[in-house]
C-alpha cells in the first residue's frame, strides 16, 4: 500500500536504503558561475550518478517498497529516458521483469542504455504524455505493476534522498534550484528540505515550452499545457503530478522558466568551465543562475542527468558556439580578378580571425562582372571580435553580409 504522507522517517528510511545503489554525487563549488551570479553556487552533480541521472533513487526506493505479489507480476513504467533506465537498473538488481514505455522520439543512447538494463522497450507516441497512457493499458492487459516516473510518493520519497545529502554536506545552503518536468524530484526535494530546515528556499525551475507547474500554480489546481516545445526531453511534460501538487504548492518559493536557447550557451559553460556533460532538463538549473534576484547566497543547482546523445550534443555545441558569435558565416561578392581572395584572407588572418569553410564561387551570377560568391565560415572570440572583422572587411571596400545560419532559430 502506498504511504499517504511525505515524512521524516520517511525520508530517512529512504535515504538509508538508497545508498545500496548509488553513487556518491559530492557537492563541486563553482567559481565560474559563482563569480557571474554574485553568489557562492554549487552543484548537485546527478549526471554523475549511476544510470546518468538520479532516478535510480526513487525507482529502487519504491521498488524496496513492493510486496512478493507486486513483485512477482513484474513492473512497467513510461519514461523519456532517465526514469526508465532507473527503473530498468532497479528492477535488475531486484531481480524483478520490467517493462519501459518512451516516447517514440527518445534519443538512442536512453533506449539502449535501458533495454541494456535487460528492461523490455516498448516506443509509443510522441510524448512522454502517450507513452504513460499506454503504459497504463498494458499494465492491465497484462497485470504488471505500474511503477509512475514522478507521480507516485514512494518514488518522490527516494528522490528526497538528494536533499538529504546537500543538507549534510552544506548545512548553511540559502537555496536549492530543482529541474521540474512532472514534479517528483522537486516534490522530494523540496518537502524534506523544508521539513529539516524551513529556512531553505526552493526554486522550481521549468522549460518554457512545457511550464505545466508554472500554469498549475497560477491557476491554483492541476493543470495541462497544451502542447510541449522544448529541447530538454526530460522536463517535456503536460501535466504535474496531481499527487504532488499539494507539496509542490506548499513547499516551492519561487519558479523560474527558461528558454531552450538558454540551455544551449549553459551546455557550453559547463563542458568548458566543468568538463561536464549535463543533459539539457540539468541544465535548467544552470541557466536559472543568471536570473536570480539576489546575491550573497549559498546556491545549489541539481543537475538532474547527463544522458545526452552524441548527435545532439553536437548539434548543441554548434549552436552555442553560434549564438555566442564564436562561430559565424559571411558572404563576400569579390571583385572577378586575380588576388581578390587573399587579399580576404590576409585581412582576417591579421585580426586573428580563424577559417574553418570557404567556398570561393565563380558561377555564383552568371554576369561575372556582377563578382564572384566568396562564403566564409570562420572562428572569433566572440561579439566584439566577429564585428571588428565585419568592420575592417566593411573598411576595405568589401560588402560582407551574415547568413542566414550565423544565428540559431527556435
Amino acid at each position: 500500500m502506498e504511504q499517504q504522507e511525505l515524512t521524516l522517517e520517511k525520508f530517512e528510511e529512504a535515504s538509508e536504503i538508497v545508498k545500496k545503489v548509488t553513487q556518491e554525487t559530492k557537492l563541486i563549488y563553482s567559481e565560474f558561475f559563482s563569480a557571474k551570479s554574485g553568489n557562492k553556487v554549487f552543484f548537485k552533480p546527478e549526471n554523475m550518478q549511476r544510470t546518468g541521472a538520479y532516478k535510480v533513487r526513487g525507482a529502487y526506493y519504491k521498488i524496496s517498497q513492493l510486496t512478493a505479489e507486486e513483485r512477482e507480476r513484474g513492473l512497467i513504467t513510461a519514461s523519456a529516458g532517465n526514469h526508465a533506465q532507473g527503473v530498468a537498473y532497479a528492477a535488475k538488481l531486484a531481480g524483478v521483469k520490467a517493462t519501459v514505455v518512451m516516447p517514440v522520439q527518445t534519443p538512442l543512447i536512453k533506449v539502449n542504455r535501458t533495454r541494456a538494463y535487460g528492461a523490455d522497450v516498448v516506443l509509443h507516441g510522441e510524448v512522454f504524455d502517450d507513452a504513460c497512457a499506454y503504459a497504463y493499458e498494458l499494465a492491465n492487459e497484462h497485470g504488471y505493476t505500474f511503477v509512475h516516473p514522478f507521480n507516485d510518493l514512494q518514488v518522490a520519497t527516494g528522490q528526497g534522498s538528494i536533499a538529504m545529502e546537500i543538507i549534510k554536506e552544506l548545512p548553511t545552503v540559502d537555496y536549492i534550484l530543482v529541474p521540474v518536468g512532472g514534479g517528483g524530484l522537486c516534490t522530494g526535494v523540496s518537502t524534506l528540505a523544508k521539513l529539516l530546515n524551513p529556512k531553505i528556499r526552493i526554486i522550481a525551475v521549468e522549460p518554457r515550452g512545457a511550464a505545466c507547474l508554472k500554469a498549475s500554480l497560477e491557476a491554483g489546481a492541476v493543470t495541462t499545457v497544451p502542447e510541449i516545445n522544448t529541447i530538454a526531453d526530460g522536463t517535456a511534460v503536460q501535466t504535474p503530478g496531481d499527487k504532488l501538487f499539494p507539496y509542490l504548492k506548499e513547499n516551492v518559493d519561487e519558479i523560474i522558466t527558461i528558454d531552450d536557447s538558454e540551455l544551449i550557451g549553459s551546455f557550453l559553460d559547463m563542458a568548458e568551465n566543468h568538463k561536464m556533460i549535463v543533459e539539457n532538463s540539468g541544465l535548467l538549473t544552470v541557466a536559472a543562475l543568471k536570473h536570480l534576484g539576489f546575491q550573497g547566497k549559498k546556491v545549489v543547482s541539481v543537475l538532474s542527468g547527463g544522458n545526452m546523445d552524441v548527435l545532439t550534443m553536437a548539434t548543441v555545441v554548434q549552436g552555442g558556439l553560434i549564438e555566442r558569435d564564436r562561430v559565424f558565416t559571411v558572404t563576400i561578392m569579390l571583385p572577378d580578378k586575380p588576388g581578390q581572395l587573399a587579399r580576404v584572407s590576409a585581412l582576417i588572418a591579421e585580426l586573428q580571425g580563424n577559417v574553418i569553410k570557404l567556398d570561393h564561387n565563380v558561377f555564383a551570377n552568371v554576369n561575372r562582372n556582377a563578382g564572384v560568391e566568396l562564403t566564409i565560415t570562420m572562428e572569433a572570440f566572440g561579439t566584439e571580435h566577429k564585428e571588428k572583422i565585419m568592420k575592417c572587411l566593411e573598411n576595405e571596400g568589401f560588402t560582407p553580409v551574415l547568413a542566414r545560419t550565423s544565428k540559431m532559430y527556435y
